[in-house]
């Protein structure tokens, strides 16, 4: 069956490189709905939605952003233009899967688009930034980024081929059906490796009740993806035992998911429990890379690209206030629990990053800052014990 591709590039400066691919889609059988996305020149072919449409839908015009030539300013407009037109096709259905090609401004403006789409819509981007921290183009989207090796700039040995696998790709997720699956009621949950074991219990736990669990991984990306789901209404509640990546947002780390985290269940009115799960450290690189404030710490080196920061009394103290204050704007059942033999494998009795003080520091400030009809629920094990993932779990099954 014939499916519609969304082809969006600049065809004034890439026109060859987009009449190569779409001559390639439209070989196998389907059709292109080419979007024009440049600004200097005049397309090389007929697009199917111009530039000027873009750059309306953006708020200007392509008249006053070729007057004023501003880089910055006409690859903004387009930007927010893109996103307009690409969200206004989805809604009428006239797009079964998009592909964008550029440099960095063709990519910022393809996956601006590509991002208004929902989880499971198929995106490829071929891009000359395909490498390195992508988390600008990708967001908590499901784009997949092909490096372009060469740079998008005509039709050679190299890109031929990377283009014809970026045509096979788009194709063949266009044209692969989802296979049905059994839909239950959904709870999202936050794991790190240091919590995998307690949220592994926990998954087991909530399946034999009839409960389906998506685990995020709180490396950053996973706390805004499972946050940004939670805002789109995909979960019936939420198991917030990995709080860490406030760890990174407060001191700096690297796996900081935003100063939003913990805010999606209270504005969706979800039952919660929330457990300080490996607050007990900092994320950075390679030891190379920490910043020299911190080189007196106390670290754990987990592999050679990632090195964790045993946190202090006076951030864990910080870290309670932030975390009740993230609960005290919910108005659904809502519940803290803490374990009082350590919020990690590596914060337990006889553990590289065991410390008392540090984690009574983070108990108390929970207990002082929280609303006074929030039950905060104190068990006596490790965060990663059975005991822990029947609490837990068993608080969130009465809440549902």
């Amino acid at each position: 069956m014939s499916k519609t591709i969304a082809l969006i590039g600049a065809l004034d400066t890439k026109g060859a490189d987009f009449a190569f691919v779409k001559r390639q889609i439209e070989e196998r059988g389907h059709h292109v709905l080419m979007i024009d996305a440049g600004v200097v020149g005049e397309p090389s072919f007929e697009p199917d939605i111009a530039a000027s449409t873009l750059a309306e839908a953006g708020g200007s015009s392509l008249a006053d952003l070729r007057d004023q030539a501003d880089r910055g300013m006409a690859i903004d407009t387009m930007t927010a233009g893109a996103a307009v037109i690409v969200k206004q096709l989805f809604d009428a259905g006239k797009i079964d899967g998009i592909l964008g090609m550029g440099g960095s401004a063709g990519t910022i403006i393809g996956t601006s688009a590509m991002r208004v789409l929902p989880l499971g819509f198929p995106k490829v981007m071929v891009s000359t930034l395909a490498a390195g921290d992508t988390t600008a183009y990708v967001g908590v989207k499901d784009i997949v980024l092909i490096p372009s090796v060469v740079d998008v700039a005509g039709v050679n040995r190299i890109s031929a081929r990377i283009y014809a696998n970026a045509v096979g790709a788009i194709v063949g997720m266009v044209a692969t059906a989802v296979p049905e699956i059994t839909e239950k009621p959904l709870i999202a949950a936050s794991m790190f490796g240091n919590t995998t074991q307690l949220v592994d219990q926990c998954c087991v736990i909530l399946e034999k009740h009839g409960y389906e669990t998506l685990v995020f991984h709180a490396t950053g990306t996973g706390g805004r993806a499972m946050e940004s789901l939670i805002a789109e209404g995909y979960f019936d509640a939420v198991l917030d035992v990995t709080t860490t990546e406030w760890a990174d947002e407060l001191v700096g780390g690297v796996l900081s998911a935003g100063p939003g985290r913990l805010n999606g269940a209270a504005k969706q009115n979800l039952p919660q429990v929330i457990a300080p799960g490996c607050l007990d450290m900092a994320n950075f690189w390679a030891p190379d890379t920490i910043p020299a404030q911190f080189k007196e710490r106390l670290f754990y080196h987990w592999n050679p690209n990632v090195t964790l920061m045993r946190t202090s009394p006076e951030e864990n103290a910080q870290l309670g206030r932030i975390l009740a204050e993230k609960a005290n704007q919910s108005t659904a059942p809502i519940a803290f629990f803490l374990p009082l033999k350590g919020v990690s494998i590596l914060d337990s009795p006889g553990g590289e990053f065991w410390m008392p003080a540090a984690n009574q520091a983070l108990f108390d400030a929970i207990k002082q800052h929280v609303r006074a009809d929030i039950p905060v629920i104190e068990v006596d094990c490790n965060i990663n014990d059975a005991a822990f993932a029947e609490a837990v779990t068993g608080q969130l099954l009465a809440y549902l």
